[in-house]
């Protein structure tokens, strides 16, 4: 049996070095997640970065998308002034990720319609949509 904290602590170390080695970001798991409310799971020593990352890492065989998941993510980037983004996994599943479709198309989608996509489109628009002017 694995222990589910710490199946998530290493998601989330996972995902920080993924953000290393495909946006050239400086990011670590976030501990004050556990000692206060409203916080991401990743941080960034990048003011620019435009985002508040939550992460779950899951077993099971029914692989969908929980609404608390986004709700909780949608907290701590209000409480941050930043948009929020859920990135998941499941046992031999590849990762997902969740965002508005508001932040990707602007004006042209409604405020709570959400996408799901690849790391690969994420990391694009990351790229698209973060003014990262100390990493250039």
């Amino acid at each position: 049996m694995v222990n589910s904290r710490n199946k998530g602590a290493s998601f989330e170390r996972t995902i920080a070095n993924m953000l290393h080695d495909d946006l050239g970001l400086k990011a670590k798991r976030d501990i004050e997640q556990y000692r206060a409310a409203d916080h991401g799971d990743i941080i960034t020593d990048n003011e620019s970065w435009p985002y508040v990352i939550e992460c779950k890492r899951y077993g099971g065989k029914h692989f969908t998308f929980q609404m608390d998941w986004w709700r909780q993510v949608e907290k701590a980037a209000n409480a941050a002034g930043k948009e929020p983004v859920l990135i998941y996994k499941y046992d031999r599943q590849p990762i997902t990720v969740v965002m508005r479709l508001a932040h990707i198309m602007g004006d042209g989608a409604e405020h709570g319609e959400l996408v799901r996509m690849d790391w690969e489109a994420f990391t694009y628009i990351a790229r698209e949509n973060w003014d990262d002017t100390t990493n250039a």
